[in-house]
């Protein structure tokens, strides 16, 4: 049994935690009970664990009260969705726990499980049982209990996670929704597949490999490779024109094979080109034109890449310095104030995004449905903002999170308005009124979207028999206010339900946001049966562009 840990253990505990969840990320999304295309639960703790571990790879650290600090710092700002974010918390409250210390014993870690359980639960206004924080709590306690028993750190790890499985099964009888559903929370299993990650890597198994199943590109697959395996981090290409024809390379060869690996040197009477791997691209540039006259060089880091692709990014590569400059020249450094309000919002969408900046909004994050913007890419734009005070309008429930972890990480006053749809987000920018001071508005803004009910019309993602409706994957939905109204292998059926409830409510006001995927002539066909249905509600259709949903409408 292993006593105590260090920050080296600590940090290969996280990477290893992190290549689990992303093996199984699939898995977990599978375990989101509605059927609609936005199981991305496992997606998001895993992209949010991702930054963790990109950040960890960055340096080497003997304490654990560093590595658990370096990884809640990154936890925050890569967090998406709610699961990221209560992951987050829960590695934060780690991180206090841990602070100042070199190493930590099963107690100590037990006690930091205790305040990561704290402090997730502070954060969440309503806390429900049958959750990650059910998961999580009882998880910790068992392992305050275990400590008592034996306090070497695997069998206090090994005993959490236990009891977070025994818990995680008694999930599906907590919950209604779980229960009818016949699954477990998939926060919760998240969870304990990056605790069970961590324990695998104190145990000295080996790391995950990480196969999405994806087609090969011709194009390095960095998801294959650990952290070990890339020992040499600069992929290396040059050509290099000669001065003498016939000069011997042998003695190059020899120098740039004891500087790294993988390497290549091909040459004609003209010029000879390298590839190699290693840490030290320059000196192998410089010793090169000893032969010759450097022409063309093409560095690429190995590591960030992979790091990249472990959080869910593109790998940049030379092809994007050209985008990378632009970006540089734009300026990282936070908009000075121009004015008292600003206003961001997210959504995906050409066209929803005009109808926001029409509305005064400064700024658009793209996200929505299975795409949540972390904490960072909100945090960024908040910056750009030339405001004093910025609203953001998540118009997404899973999203709110995240947006409020930004709250204090700028010199920017920050305020969320608890928008969870794209109408409640526009009649929200409707009714600002600037002259009012931030509270009050903050309250007139939350107050609006109360008056506003959202339907959508999407499609089934998976077979599930859900509150009463036995659903075939690929089967249209209907949800109003985010509870599933109807299911039909035709959108006209749906959307003839839909239109009939909003005449029902009285609606005054209907407005219809059409996706990418359905055509002018189509939203003009609905357009017609709202109008027939609803004779007396003012009646306006949208180009939204949004992915995922064919409709999102509004109704007043």
């Amino acid at each position: 049994m292993i006593h105590s840990i260090d920050g080296s253990q600590f940090k290969q505990m996280v990477l290893h935690g992190a290549a689990a969840i992303t093996r199984q990320k699939q898995q977990i999304n599978d375990l989101n009970v509605f059927p609609v295309p936005d199981g991305d639960t496992g997606t998001n703790m895993s992209l949010t664990i991702g930054t963790a571990a990109a950040e960890l790879r960055k340096g080497s650290m003997a304490a654990i009260g560093q590595a658990a600090s370096v990884t809640a710092s990154a936890l925050l700002r890569g967090a998406r969705g709610n699961s990221g974010v209560i992951l987050s918390l829960l590695f934060r409250g780690m991180s206090k726990t841990l602070k100042g210390r070199d190493t930590a014993d099963g107690a100590a870690l037990a006690g930091a499980m205790q305040e990561g359980v704290a402090s997730a639960y502070g954060a969440v206004m309503k806390p429900a049982e049958g959750t990650v924080l059910t998961v999580s709590r009882l998880a910790a306690k068992r392992a305050a209990e275990a400590a008592g028993e034996n306090n070497d750190v695997e069998y206090v790890l090994g005993e959490a996670i236990r009891v977070g499985y025994e818990v995680l099964a008694q999930t599906t009888d907590m919950n209604p929704v779980l229960k009818k559903a016949g699954v477990v929370d998939a926060g919760g299993k998240g969870y304990l597949v990056i605790l069970e990650g961590m324990l695998a890597s104190l145990r000295g198994e080996p790391m995950p490999e990480v196969d999405e199943g994806a087609p090969k590109q011709d194009k390095a697959d960095f998801n294959v490779f650990s952290e070990e395996e890339i020992t040499f981090a600069f992929d290396t290409v040059y050509i290099v024109r000669k001065t003498d024809p016939n000069v011997d390379l042998k003695p190059l060869r020899v120098y740039l094979g004891s500087i790294g690996d993988s390497l290549v040197i091909g040459e004609d009477d003209e010029a000879f080109k390298v590839h190699v791997h290693t840490n030290v691209p320059g000196d192998a540039l410089t010793e090169s034109q000893k032969y010759g006259t450097l022409e063309l060089a093409k560095i690429e880091n190995m590591r960030t890449q992979y790091d990249d692709v472990a959080a869910g990014k593109k790998a940049q590569s030379v092809d994007d310095l050209e985008r990378v400059e632009e970006e540089l020249e734009k300026g990282g450094v936070p908009a000075e104030p121009a004015k008292r309000y600003g206003f961001l919002a997210v959504c995906a969408g050409d066209g929803l995004a005009e109808v926001f900046k029409d509305l005064g909004v400064d700024g658009v994050i793209s996200g929505g449905q299975t795409m949540n913007p972390s904490t960072e890419s909100i945090l960024k734009e908040i910056e750009k903002v030339p405001a004093e005070t910025v609203f953001v309008l998540p118009n997404n429930k899973n999203i709110i999170m995240a947006a409020q972890q930004c709250v204090g990480l700028t010199g920017k006053e920050v305020v969320v308005v608890p928008t969870e749809t794209i109408p409640q987000g526009v009649t929200a920018m409707m009714n600002v009124d600037t002259e009012m001071e931030p509270d009050e508005l903050l309250g007139v803004m939350s107050g609006a979207i109360s008056g506003v009910s959202t339907a959508q019309i999407t499609y089934a993602a998976r077979n599930s028999d859900f509150d009463g409706f036995a659903i075939n994957e690929g089967d249209y939905l209907s949800l109003l206010d985010g509870k599933l109204f109807g299911t039909n292998q035709d959108i006209n059926v749906m959307l003839d339900k839909l239109a009939e409830k909003a005449a029902e409510k009285g609606a005054e006001f209907v407005t219809l946001f059409y996706g990418e995927d359905v055509s002018e002539e189509q939203a003009q066909a609905a357009e017609q049966l709202f109008t027939e249905k609803c004779p007396d509600a003012e009646l306006s259709v949208l180009p939204g562009g949004q992915p995922v949903y064919y409709y999102i409408i509004s109704i007043e």
